[in-house]
């Protein structure tokens, strides 16, 4: 059960962090002006990318190896809950990274702003997988 443990609490962290960037950090830098609303968004990703893609990557594979030691099915749940989040930014968010990031603080305008509050969203599903695979590394570790 070490591993279990070990990956809800990279799951739990995962979570809070992007639960933090939700509900806190976003809502935040929406009330700045537009160029300094893109000149914050880029380093706070940036920050946030290196923090949260190894702990999804880490929790993952903590998860996997919890299964594969018990059996348990919802270790293999949680597993797959947190590499969700990798072809999610991938696929779903990196578009809109990348437009964001190829955008100069002198074009920031109500564009860019809807961008990033698109980004706000598209990050919330994120908030989402890493609270699904804590709660499915909880019901494994529980028992049941």
């Amino acid at each position: 059960m070490f591993f279990g443990h070990l990956a809800l609490i990279c799951a739990a962290v995962f979570t809070g962090a992007a639960l933090y960037i939700n509900v806190a950090e976003q809502p935040a830098r929406l009330t700045l002006d537009d160029a300094t609303l893109l000149s914050e968004w880029k380093p706070a990703y940036k920050r946030g990318f290196a923090m949260q893609a190894p702990l999804a990557a880490v929790g993952c594979l903590l998860g996997l190896i919890a299964w594969w030691q018990t059996g348990g099915a919802w270790f293999l749940v949680g597993a797959i809950f947190m590499i969700a989040n990798w072809p999610w930014t991938l696929l779903a968010i990196m578009p809109t990274n990348n437009t964001l990031m190829a955008t100069g603080e002198t074009e920031a305008g109500p564009q860019s702003r809807a961008l990033i509050e698109k980004w706000g969203s598209l990050h919330a599903v994120r908030t989402l997988l890493g609270a699904l695979a804590a709660i499915a590394f909880l019901i494994a570790l529980s028992g049941l």
